[in-house]
């Protein structure tokens, strides 16, 4: 399957790392167990994350706290 995303679309590292209170290597890991939002390569040196997909995580993970 082929998505047409632009850059607004994306969450680059810094970004998720700034919204998401744990630390890249555990998102790793919930990654690695379907917890977490897949990110993809962008580049030789960059990943992203659909901003949709991590905003419907966190949004699911506040429902959970409240």
């Amino acid at each position: 399957m082929t998505y047409h995303l632009s850059r607004s679309d994306l969450m680059l590292a810094p970004e998720v790392d700034a919204r998401v209170p744990y630390s890249r290597a555990h998102l790793y890991r919930l990654e690695n167990q379907g917890e977490f939002p897949k990110r993809g390569r962008i580049g030789r040196n960059r990943i992203a994350w659909v901003r949709a997909e991590v905003e419907q995580w966190l949004s699911d993970k506040m429902e959970v706290q409240s």
